[in-house]
Formats: C-alpha cells, structure tokens, sequence
C-alpha cells in the first residue's frame, strides 16, 4: 500500500511540475522581449525536466531546486501591477461611469461611435440618463468570429423610452499592442467596461467587422433586469477606481457576467462548461429557463441571427435597435 501511495503521490507532483512549467513558459515568453524570452523559458523548461528527473531518480535537491525557482518567478509575476495610465487605442480609451439619483441613472463615457470599418470611424463620447423604472427587460448578443465554441457577449437592457444600454467587458489593448488569448493568461491586459449604443457596439460586430451576431431575449422580469443593470454599475464604477487584469480563463466577457448573475439571482446559475465555451451558452440558457424553453434551441438560434439584417440598416438609423429585434423571439409567449 504504501508503495502504491508513493507511487500516486509521485504521478500528482509530476503534474504539478508540468503545470508549473508550461506556466512558467509562457510567462516568460510574454512578458520578456527577444532571445532574453528564448533564453529564460529555456532555462525554466530545463531546469523543471531536472525536477522530474529527481523527483523520479530520489534526488530531491532538483525538484526542490525547481520549486524555488518557481517561487522567484511568482515573486515576480506579483510584481505587475493593472493601470488606468496607459496610450489605450482610441475604442477604450475611456472607461465609463455611473451615478444614481433615485430612480434615474446617469452614465458619462457612453460609447457611440460610428464605425464604417474597424480602423476607420467617428469617435463619440456622450453622456446619457436612464429611468430605471422604465426598465423592460435584458437581452443578450453573442457574436462568433472563428468557429462555434467561442463568442464575445454582451448584455442590453432595453428600456419603454430611450434607446437599449448596452454593456461589453473588453481586453483593453494599448496602442500597438495584439490581442492573444494565451498572453491573456499572464497579466498582459487589463480589463475594460464599455458602456455603448446598440449602433455602435452591436453595428461594430454586425456591419464593420461582419461577424456572426445572435440576439437572445433574457426572459428575466423588468426588476430583476434591474438589479442585474444595477449589479453592473456597482462593478463599473469600481473598475474606474481601481484598474483589474483581464485574464482569458476567470476574468472575462462571460464569466464576468456569470458572477454579476450570480449576485443578482444566488444559487440559481449551476457551473456548466458552457460558461467558459461561451459560444455554447444559449443551450445553458434554455436549459436553466433564461430564454425561451418552449422553441427549439436550433430555431431560437436562428432565429436570432441579426447580422444579415443588421447589414440592411444604417448605422445612424434611430430605429436600429427596433430593427434588428424583427422576428427574433420575443420574451414570452
């Protein structure tokens, strides 16, 4: 037994190694420049395969050596700190923020820019004032660029008299910088909140950039609509104090969203693999009653393709947001 035990803990340690490496890999890869990275990560692959070896070989100064080296390159990845203070590429150059008076809410740094393609557009900075009791509803987009399993989401809330609010949680690049979803892994970019109009965030997807764009109508109550709506300023106005790291596995468009939901409605979003495969989401949606459970998934999503329509309307269009609901399902029965 104790053999067996050993021979166990050996297998669990050797995991470990491996993720640590591969980690360790990739940090310094990311965050050093030129043959310095190449150099480093090499150095770190060697110096875990030394650790297997003695993990193996009951030599327990190497994979003691390797934990310290590991400890020293955590030491360091503490270090990088989020900030606001960077030259952010023109589309999140501002963060947006909220204040309430009663019943109405007023967002300064609204996004409303008017994309004729994604490197040429009219830059629109507004500030806009809502009625929470005129509240209708929350809707969700999702937009595909590459495959099924992986989409960008974004959450509208759709009020009785002025146009939809709409909410994007974004990897805020600086100029120059590309976006990567394993740098998104090492605190390469921090996290930004768009506060926009459907003409602008959704028209983004849709027109400029022709992305497949899927309009979902959240069955939730105008008041819990509300709380989410208001879950969503409490977070944006903390984002605007205090910078955060996007992180392309715990902090990011979906899984923001799923603990904002959380809050709103404890204990009744169960963890499902399809919150990190985002593009699978509307199956989670229908299965937990979010959406419409009386349509077949496969016509509800067809239903919700906006994007062919989408390209039919001008972007400067008032009744854009109007449009684009045409003959997706609504609500409720």
């Amino acid at each position: 037994m104790s053999r067996l035990f050993f021979i166990v803990l050996k297998l669990l340690l050797t995991l470990v190694i491996l993720g640590a490496a591969t980690w360790g890999v990739g940090l310094l890869l990311f965050r050093l420049e030129g043959s310095v990275a190449i150099v480093a990560a090499v150095g770190f692959g060697i110096a875990a395969l030394a650790g297997l070896v003695g993990l193996w070989t009951a030599a327990p100064r190497l994979p003691l050596g390797f934990a310290m080296v590991f400890v020293g390159l955590l030491s360091w990845w503490s270090t990088f700190q989020p900030s606001h203070d960077r030259d952010w590429i023109p589309e999140l150059a501002r963060l947006p923020e909220i204040t309430r008076e009663g019943d109405k809410i007023t967002v300064t740094n609204l996004r409303n820019f008017r994309w004729r393609t994604e490197s040429d557009y009219d830059q629109r900075w507004e500030t806009r004032s809502f009625d929470l009791s005129k509240i209708e509803g929350a809707d969700l987009f999702l937009s595909y660029w590459s495959g099924e399993a992986i989409a960008h989401l974004l959450v509208s809330f759709t009020f009785a008299d002025s146009p939809p609010l709409t909410f994007s949680i974004e990897v805020r690049r600086h100029k120059g910088q590309e976006w990567s979803a394993l740098a998104g892994f090492f605190r390469m970019y921090e996290m930004a909140y768009v506060a926009a109009d459907e003409r602008d965030i959704v028209g983004l997807r849709t027109n400029a950039r022709g992305e497949d764009t899927r309009l979902f109508r959240l069955v939730a109550p105008p008041q819990q609509a509300r709380n989410l709506l208001l879950a969503y300023a409490a977070d944006v106005n903390l984002l605007a104090k205090q910078p955060r790291w996007y992180n392309t596995l715990t902090t990011n468009c979906t899984t923001v969203v799923f603990h904002l939901a959380g809050t709103v409605a404890p204990g009744a979003l169960p963890l499902d693999p399809r919150v990190l495969l985002s593009g699978y989401l509307p199956g989670y949606l229908q299965r937990i009653g979010a959406v419409r459970t009386d349509i077949p998934l496969a016509e509800l999503v067809r239903l919700g393709r906006i994007s062919e329509k989408a390209r039919t309307l001008s972007l400067d269009d008032p009744d854009f947001s109007k449009k684009i609901r045409e003959g997706v399902p609504t609500r409720r029965p």
